[in-house]
């Protein structure tokens, strides 16, 4: 992956500001994944989450503690679709793993610490992620790299 790429992570814009409901996408290929992702946020916000706030409110009204749990939802709904509806696959980084790479093969100290967390209740995946939200938002912690993995493993590489 290039540096834009390891950079990346799941940023909001400030809390409580009018863009609070606000992915923050940097240049490169992170931008259509960040744009998927965002169109699950704003859904939630404005259809799914129970507030008293009117519709504009509900995007501007947005709090920390609320952006990580759209996020949560959103990814989780990504996942499950992705699964077909009977599974996600979440990938989260572990400790350092020491291992010699075989021979023609590069060890890129990121792919070999990846440890994934399986689940077949849409519910489960979303508690997993949302107690794990900072693996996907901060900063340093690939998250991006980290959705495209879970991504890829909840869909399969067969389908």
């Amino acid at each position: 992956f290039s540096c834009e790429w390891a950079a990346a992570h799941f940023r909001f814009r400030p809390p409580r500001s009018d863009l609070a409901y606000a992915l923050q996408a940097g240049k490169g290929g992170t931008r259509a994944i960040l744009v998927a992702v965002q169109a699950h946020i704003i859904s939630y916000l404005l259809f799914t989450r129970e507030t008293e706030c009117t519709h504009l409110e509900r995007l501007c009204r947005v709090g920390q503690w609320e952006q990580g749990q759209a996020l949560a939802t959103a990814l989780a709904e990504i996942l499950w679709a992705a699964g077909g509806g009977g599974r996600a696959v979440v990938c989260l980084i572990t400790a350092p793993v020491t291992m010699m790479p075989h021979e023609g093969y590069r060890a890129s100290t990121f792919t070999e610490r990846i440890q994934l967390f399986e689940f077949s209740e849409k519910a489960a995946a979303q508690g997993f992620i949302s107690d794990h939200i900072n693996c996907f938002k901060g900063e340093g912690s690939h998250g991006v790299i980290l959705f495209l993995y879970s991504l890829i493993f909840s869909r399969t590489l067969e389908r």
